[in-house]
């Protein structure tokens, strides 16, 4: 293999023309292939600059590298596609090959059959899909069952056997679901002309077969056949049905593809649309790895090539989500910026998100560590933060008009509340309410013991409140010397605003983003532990100051009734014999006339 100086030559003699480019570890290993318009250009861009993530681990192990130069840029990419597939490098995106998938089949046979499968060889046959949604396909079939009778059998319907009448209608013609063709009542040319025109109509081309289907019961009303004619008018009712059920587009975009990207982390989900004569015939949706930060007009450029393959398409025009600088012969790359093409790829884009959003439903159901993992790594990114946050802390406080004041710590593991862990603060230093000092108070107490115990500390922390509550909490940690070592912000209520110290623009984070959902949860959770205790705390001193006031009620046996009867009301709803439990019977029998009175008072 190559040595530094080797790969620095290698590097300098690049040819600037179109071609692809291969790179190999120490041992010879294939690591990555890539397409380039300017093969010293794209290579070389690769040593030019300190890389970053998983790029950066991709070129610390390229030793060698292989370049094979073509004539034009579609040239380099489909020998790229081919390479891929052929080679399948470690640091590739790795397009899925949805085999379970079904095709239509239209069989490469005298009187084809037309049916579901899921092998698609190079047989002659015609193959449409394929089919995300199998139901979907199973209910187009059926529909050109009822619109078309063709045989199932599996039959050799030569020439020659049909002449040596070598075999006899079955059931299915009695049930008029065939027309015989293997004793020769239904000839070919009758035949695969139903066949052309159900080719047509999986293409999307509905007013062909409906002018077909018309012509005919129109010949059979001036016949005067008219059960016939009224069996090919439901026929025509039941396809103008179908087709009102597809996803209509204007007429005028025919035979288009649209393809969209989504991105999420290192995950690209994709759909891919064909559009033929004003209706969408098919949707694909699909994901895939990014495994190196490959510009997304190269993963677009690589998924592109691969679904025109997989869905034969001869369209000589796509819509994409944002321009790429690329020349396929024969094939116009348009980004739609109005209109309805504009809507088309909207579309696309939404059919993306909601394959999305189905996936993580999915993960979270089978997966849940892959679920929990994707959310963390998640909240790294888009918080900025340094360390996943695995273990976060969330403040509230709570009081009614500056009594019975506390503030509340709810901790969560995982994104996951861990109950257990919760603590409740008695606010000791504030006098009157004042959000800003209970705060610090409580984030004071909270940290300072954890440093005292030698606890594991947060990676964050959430506090409810915006500009003011976060300054507060900043002021203990600085004071506890923790400044700069947990990660902290503030969620304020009104419109979800997340503000970071020293930083007066606050973040705004997508209203559906996990990341948003895990923080408003912690604040709910926060502020919800807060009330509940706030309530029972003051629950209780009103209790006691009630009791304060009834003569032969002591410290012990006050205990014993709050113990028992947990509030006020419980006390006042409890019968004389249930006092008398906690009590005795003269103490229960006083209190409980006394309670009496301060009832009907």
């Amino acid at each position: 293999m190559e040595n530094p100086n080797e790969l620095s030559l290698s590097l300098k003699s690049l040819a600037q023309n179109p071609g692809v480019y291969q790179f190999f570890d120490k041992n010879g290993e294939i690591l990555y292939v890539g397409k380039a318009k300017n093969l010293k250009k794209r290579v070389s861009s690769y040593f030019a600059k300190e890389q970053l993530g998983k790029t950066k681990a991709l070129v610390s192990k390229i030793v060698s590298l292989k370049t094979i130069v073509v004539e034009t840029e579609f040239d380099a990419l489909l020998l790229e596609n081919n390479l891929i597939k052929t080679l399948q490098p470690r640091y590739n995106i790795q397009l899925k090959d949805d085999k379970t998938y079904p095709f239509i089949c239209i069989k490469n046979e005298r009187f084809p059959r037309i049916f579901l499968t899921r092998k698609t060889p190079r047989d002659g046959s015609k193959y449409f899909g394929p089919y995300a949604n199998v139901k979907m396909a199973k209910g187009l079939l059926e529909l050109i069952g009822e619109i078309y009778p063709l045989r199932n059998c599996n039959f050799d319907l030569s020439e020659k056997n049909i002449q040596n009448a070598k075999y006899k209608c079955c059931l299915e013609y009695h049930l008029k679901n065939c027309l015989g063709p293997c004793e020769n009542l239904q000839n070919l040319e009758d035949y695969n002309q139903n066949v052309e025109a159900i080719s047509g109509l999986l293409k999307g081309n509905y007013s062909q077969s409906l002018e077909i289907l018309q012509e005919k019961m129109l010949r059979f009303s001036s016949n005067l056949q008219f059960e016939q004619a009224q069996s090919l008018k439901e026929k025509i009712e039941l396809l103008k049905t179908h087709k009102a059920k597809s996803t209509i587009v204007n007429p005028s975009i025919s035979n288009v593809d649209v393809l969209t990207l989504v991105f999420d982390d290192d995950l690209i989900y994709y759909n891919y649309l064909v559009v033929a004569n004003g209706s969408v015939v098919q949707s694909y949706s699909s994901e895939l790895k990014n495994k190196i930060e490959e510009p997304k007009e190269e993963i677009l450029l690589s998924v592109l090539v691969e679904m025109r393959n997989k869905f034969n398409s001869t369209s000589s025009e796509i819509f994409l989500p944002f321009e790429v600088d690329y020349k396929i012969p024969g094939l116009a790359l348009v980004c739609p910026k109005i209109g309805d093409k504009k809507a088309l790829v909207d579309f696309s884009i939404r059919n993306a998100k909601f394959y999305r959003q189905d996936q993580l439903k999915q993960i979270k159901i089978v997966d849940p560590d892959r679920h929990t993992n994707r959310i963390m790594a998640e909240m790294k990114t888009l918080l900025h933060l340094s360390a996943e946050p695995r273990h976060i802390e969330g403040f509230d406080n709570s009081n009614l008009q500056g009594t019975n004041p506390v503030g509340a710590c709810v901790v969560f593991k995982d994104g996951k509340p861990s109950k257990n862990e919760y603590r409740i603060f008695n606010i000791k230093t504030v006098e009157g309410p004042n959000d800003f000092a209970s705060m610090e108070e409580v984030i004071y107490r909270r940290y300072k013991r954890m440093l005292e115990e030698n606890s594991p500390l947060p990676e964050l922390i959430v506090i409810d409140g915006g500009k003011g509550q976060l300054s507060s909490a900043v002021k203990s940690l600085e004071a506890l010397g923790l400044r700069g070592k947990i990660a902290i912000l503030g969620i304020a209520k009104r419109l979800e605003e997340i503000y970071f110290p020293d930083d007066p623009i606050p973040l705004y984070l997508d209203k559906k983003s996990e990341t948003l959902k895990v923080i408003q949860h912690i604040r709910n959770e926060s502020h919800r532990y807060g009330i509940s205790k706030h309530r029972a705390k003051r629950s209780k001193d009103s209790l006691k100051s009630e009791l304060d006031h009834l003569s032969g009620i002591g410290p012990v046996s006050k205990k014993k009734l709050l113990d028992k009867f947990k509030s006020i009301k419980g006390i006042r709803n409890a019968s004389e014999k249930e006092l008398a439990d906690v009590l005795g019977q003269s103490k229960a029998k006083a209190l409980h006339l006394l309670l009496q009175e301060k009832n009907k008072n």
